[in-house]
């Protein structure tokens, strides 16, 4: 949508009578997000980016949205047009956890409490469920569409571990966030709400605390933590090298994620070069992610 169709869709659906203050925030592969104020009430609004990259479900979205606001673990919506897959929620005036927040033991106590809850949403129906073959296979697809290549030795190690999450014996799958970083936390005094669910699906829980782990670059004790606060009891073997497994498949994804952001946006990728060689260099240190 243009800015000037923006504009004139929040005139007619929300509420007031005052002008329209319309900010550019951010710009992904999925979405784009714009902070909308009127009359001095603040919303997030936002709507599908273009070029539009496939697997977009707003339909899905938005019920998982409803369900995890009724539990305050997201914000209320207040305008959903899914053909024009657009969505405005009520703005979360909250703040970001520092590194260092991120670390501590009673923030990891806070964020397994948050996934716990996360994970116990009912699933809308049809489930969206995702392996991470499907997630390496739609980025994979994406770059060979603009005829970008991923490295050939770390899809082949990507493709063997993504094979071995599929074998037996398995979780059941539940609703997992699936981009947790910290600027899809927010501390509102003491609630913690997420933003930006248009990546969410079924999945193996442990997708979501080896992101939260990977995208916060965290070390292999501190991820024993949370996942130990998670469960409630210290993981198996089993679990813990499954959990390591998803870790670095996590962080092909997101490297698969960057390489094609680079290309498609370029303009706005501050820092994600600099990610994408971080990533890079990680996956190839298979001692990182040694069980």
């Amino acid at each position: 949508m243009q800015r000037r169709e923006i504009e004139q869709l929040c005139r007619a659906v929300l509420p007031g009578a005052g002008g329209i203050d319309l900010e550019a925030l951010s710009a992904g592969l999925i979405s784009e997000t714009y902070r909308v104020a009127r009359d001095g009430v603040a919303y997030t609004l936002k709507v599908a980016a273009a070029p539009r990259l496939e697997g977009l479900d707003p339909a899905w979205e938005l019920a998982v949205l409803e369900r995890a606001a009724r539990i305050g673990v997201a914000p209320r919506v207040v305008y959903a047009d899914l053909e024009r897959a657009v969505l405005i929620a009520r703005w979360v005036p909250g703040r970001s956890w520092s590194p260092q927040e991120v670390r501590a033991a009673a923030n990891l106590s806070k964020m397994a409490g948050l996934l716990r809850k996360v994970h116990a949403l009912s699933v809308p129906t049809p489930p969206r469920m995702i392996t991470p073959l499907q997630w390496i296979e739609t980025y994979t697809g994406a770059l060979l569409k603009r005829s970008l290549e991923s490295n050939p030795a770390l899809r082949t190690a990507a493709l063997a571990r993504a094979e071995s999450t599929l074998e037996p014996p398995q979780v059941a799958g539940v609703v997992c966030h699936s981009d947790l970083h910290t600027e899809n936390l927010l501390q509102e005094n003491e609630s913690l709400i997420l933003l930006d669910w248009e990546y969410a699906h079924v999945a193996d829980p442990l997708w979501d605390l080896a992101g939260w782990s990977a995208n916060n670059d965290l070390e292999a004790d501190v991820q024993w933590g949370l996942l130990t606060r998670y469960l409630g009891s210290a993981p198996d073997p089993g679990r813990w090298q499954r959990f390591r497994s998803l870790l670095w498949l996590y962080d092909y994804v997101c490297l698969l994620w960057s390489q094609l952001y680079l290309d498609l946006r370029r303009e706005a990728a501050d820092g994600i070069a600099e990610r994408a060689r971080l990533l890079d260099a990680r996956l190839h240190l298979p001692a990182h992610y040694a069980a």
